[in-house]
């Protein structure tokens, strides 16, 4: 069974701007992504720059696959699977994201 943890409404998230959540003692970043009409959850932590900067990231696309850009570094994170484009041995942590009753809920 998974134990979802609301952690703001629907209408506090501005498309296409990530924001920071505390889930569990893990700071989270989370995207609603206005092109592919999607949420996205994944660890706020940069491993290349060493810091909780994700959320302040910018979001796109490339080769139609959603990415998270380094505020630090620039490299690209991976919005569904963590990967990291430019350096694969680097990933992030994903978690399960969802929207409902009007509240955003992420689980880990």
């Amino acid at each position: 069974m998974t134990n979802w943890q609301t952690v703001c409404r629907v209408t506090d998230l501005t498309p296409n701007i990530g924001v920071c959540a505390l889930v569990e003692d893990q700071q989270v970043a989370i995207f609603n992504c206005a092109r592919t009409d999607s949420l996205y959850a994944v660890a706020n932590f940069d491993p290349i720059g060493k810091a909780n900067v994700l959320s302040r990231g910018i979001i796109g696309s490339i080769e139609g696959e959603p990415y998270v850009a380094s505020p630090l570094y620039k490299q690209h994170f991976h919005l569904q699977t963590g990967a990291c484009l430019e350096e694969p041995k680097q990933q992030i942590k994903t978690y399960p994201v969802r929207a409902h009753e009007g509240e955003i809920q992420v689980s880990i």
